[in-house]
């Protein structure tokens, strides 16, 4: 089992304009610093992500909620946004069956089908609690705060509708919060609600293997304990200071070099796999969130993440890769070996466009196409790398999941930002709560009413 980065075409030698060695060669000497600042943070229990593959109490909790909740549901439902909701949905498109919530029971194995309901769309909502039958279905609140406005929204709507079904709460609500404070955990002490913990110095999009992604991923019957072994293999992986033998910090150190001086400044993540398909936007929040600040000189800085899929991209977005602006690097995520294959019958060897096709397999045809790509954007200059996985099962999601996290750690370093905190999101936040008459929200009210109103000279 393993995962490896091969950046052949990341550099110079491959790709006209991407990283030549001697830039290489002087980031050895960058990514000691950065090994050390990442390593003292960790130390000053910073970076708890770190720690989760090693939390038994924490896995144990997990096993045992979903080993009483089997069998008594047909739908879990999480309700979250975020990294409360990417994480569930990546694991759930990658390790449960293709088109889970629509096979039967029986294909399921007995267990439930599971939603995850990422926005506050009443069209949607509505949608979905209609067909539910609300006897048979858990929500799994998810929201470390408790004051997310968008998740305690939905969380009173659910409740309203256990209410006026007469359900006892506790037996169709569990709530993914902070150990000690917020409106969740003092609700579950209030009405002896079930909680689970997300550790204090743990963030939102670092938490998919905390009990946000744990949870509903266990109730579906995943399993949790390899996407923890396969985490702990990674940070082993990456436990070295010498970049040549660290993935996670050569993926950072090539995204940074690629930007910083070469231009680069938008990084595309294309799985060729459609289990992998929500692992890039799964990404594009951790980079954009993490690294998407103001910089120590006041100006904006850090990259764009963009969300591709192989082979389907290749007949969209892959033309602008290949002779739009050349500002992107592309990392593309291959599966070496897929779990079921196709074979491609010979049935029509008298037709050129039809008789090559004849003997290959499908996950023939994927992967040649994800090498032709990777090949057609070096010879045009546009630098990539590969990610390749043996396979697609938790021990590899794991891994995958830690060595994104702790690249984009490093990557914070290289950009001098804090790759822990959102702050360009909260004014935003502030104004949703002063508009909405949250109590404590008098400062973003006022400054919200300083604002221009809507002009009409500029409206059609």
């Amino acid at each position: 089992m393993a995962i490896r980065l091969d950046y052949s075409n990341m550099m110079a030698a491959a790709v006209g304009g991407g990283v030549a060695e001697g830039m290489w060669a002087d980031a050895g000497s960058r990514f000691t610093e950065v090994h050390a600042a990442a390593a003292a943070q960790h130390a000053d229990g910073v970076l708890g992500f770190l720690d989760l593959p090693d939390d038994r109490e924490m896995l144990a909790a997990v096993q045992g909620f979903a080993a009483r909740a089997r069998g008594r549901y047909d739908d879990v439902v999480v309700l979250g946004i975020g990294g409360s909701a990417l994480g569930p949905i990546a694991l759930r498109t990658a390790l449960c069956a293709p088109g889970w919530n629509d096979l039967a029971a029986s294909e399921r194995g007995g267990r439930p089908r599971l939603h995850v309901l990422d926005n506050v769309d009443p069209r949607t909502i509505h949608a979905l609690l209609a067909r539910l039958t609300l006897s048979r279905t858990l929500f799994v609140v998810t929201s470390k705060s408790g004051g997310t406005a968008e998740t305690m929204a939905q969380f009173l709507v659910v409740l309203g509708r256990l209410r006026t079904a007469s359900l006892p709460p506790r037996e169709h609500l569990v709530f993914v919060t902070d150990p000690e404070n917020g409106a969740l955990r003092a609700l579950a002490r209030r009405d002896d609600l079930p909680a689970l913990e997300i550790a204090p110095n743990v963030g939102g999009r670092y938490s998919v293997l905390t009990p946000v992604g744990l949870l509903p991923a266990a109730l579906v019957g995943i399993d949790c304990a390899a996407l923890l072994e396969g985490a702990a293999d990674m940070r082993t992986r990456c436990a070295p200071s010498q970049l040549a033998r660290n993935p996670a910090g050569t993926y950072a150190l090539l995204q940074w070099l690629a930007d910083r001086q070469l231009g680069k400044g938008i990084h595309v993540f294309m799985p060729y796999s459609d289990a992998l398909r929500d692992m890039a936007d799964w990404f594009v929040q951790l980079w954009a969130e993490s690294l998407g600040k103001v910089g120590s000189d006041g100006a904006g800085t850090g990259p764009t993440p963009l969300a591709a899929l192989g082979v389907t991209d290749q007949h969209s977005q892959v033309q602008l890769f290949m002779e739009g602006p050349a500002n992107k690097t592309v990392t593309l995520v291959a599966v070496a070996k897929g779990q079921q294959d196709v074979t491609i019958p010979a049935l029509e060897p008298d037709i050129p466009e039809l008789a090559y096709l004849g003997g290959h397999t499908l996950h023939e045809l994927l992967d040649v196409e994800r090498r032709a790509t990777a090949g057609a954007l070096a010879r045009r200059g546009r630098p990539n790398m590969t990610l390749t996985l043996d396979t697609v099962d938790a021990w590899h999601l794991g891994g995958l999941f830690m060595m994104l996290e702790l690249a984009t750690i490093y990557a914070g370093s290289l950009y001098e930002v804090n790759p822990l905190n959102q702050p360009g999101v909260e004014l935003g936040k502030q104004f949703t709560y002063a508009m909405l008459g949250r109590a404590d929200a008098g400062a973003a009210r006022a400054e919200w009413d300083k604002l221009p109103r809507p002009d009409p000279r500029w409206q059609l």
